[in-house]
């Protein structure tokens, strides 16, 4: 079995390091990762410049890109095989609820799931590395579970798995729970400063508190003590107003009928 991993804080960032020490006895493991933090990127690919890949002294690959634009090239070319899996992660910090639209992390495993390939992205609730190595047991745990299923082959529909695992000793983890996301708050203020040259310039506001964290929501079970997974899906259509908008589209298809059949001949009019 073969594994790819990525991140988005960066190939030195400890979180991808611990990520690859748990993964590493159960497949064959390959990192690429992007150069610098690329927190909040989301699903972004450098399409207007060029890209390059590097190899750390312990074997990591690196490129002077996006998460998406990592996972994007080594399915394309790079890696020269397709990986049964692609794990993302560990964030630095949780990606629940609306931080999955911005989240690099979420983004690059979202890459490999529009490969078809099933991906999982794993993410603290918490920054600052606490119990990361826990963090990375509760990640092969997980893993190890799914590996047995793909050993036949790609599933028919792939899957794409966003976890969050509370930053605390595995002892104090209650275990794994599958959860909907919840949702934030909107994002604290702008931050703005002067620069020497006296220009303003913005710094974008933390996240905002969590808003809907009711029970079963990724908020509530992470708060206690559980290891949240949150099945994800890329289509964004709202399916429920599809119904609603039909007679606005039908409205307007009819005027402009009207209106084209009317420049097709004046003289009607």
């Amino acid at each position: 079995m073969k594994i790819l991993i990525c991140n988005d804080d960066g190939y030195q960032a400890p979180g991808i390091v611990a990520l690859y020490e748990a993964l590493k006895g159960l497949a064959e493991v390959e990192v690429v990762a992007p150069e610098h933090n690329n927190s909040a990127k989301s699903n972004a690919l450098s399409l207007h410049s060029p890209l390059y890949v590097q190899t750390a002294h312990n074997g990591f690959r690196y490129v002077n890109g996006t998460p998406a634009d990592c996972v994007h090239i080594a399915l394309t070319g790079l890696l020269g095989y397709r990986p049964d899996l692609v794990v993302s992660g560990i964030n630095n910090g949780a990606n629940m609820g609306d931080d999955t639209i911005y989240s690099g992390t979420v983004g690059a495993a979202m890459e490999g799931y529009l490969f078809g390939i099933p991906a999982i992205a794993f993410s603290q609730t918490e920054k600052g590395w606490g119990h990361l190595e826990d963090a990375g047991r509760m990640a092969a745990r997980l893993v190890s579970q799914l590996l047995p299923s793909l050993e036949s082959g790609p599933p028919i529909a792939p899957w794409l798995l966003n976890v969050n695992i509370p930053n605390r000793p595995l002892a104090e983890l209650r275990g794994f729970k599958v959860a909907r996301l919840g949702r934030r708050h909107a994002a604290e203020q702008v931050i703005s400063q002067t620069n020497p040259r006296g220009d303003t310039m913005y710094w974008i506001g933390n996240a905002g508190k969590a808003k809907d964290d009711a029970e079963g929501t990724d908020f509530h079970a992470a708060v206690q003590g559980y290891a949240t997974i949150t099945p994800l899906q890329v289509d964004l259509t709202d399916h429920e107003r599809l119904a609603y908008w039909a007679p606005t589209a039908a409205a307007l298809s009819t005027s402009l009928g009207e209106r084209v059949a009317g420049a097709a001949n004046p003289a009607a009019t």
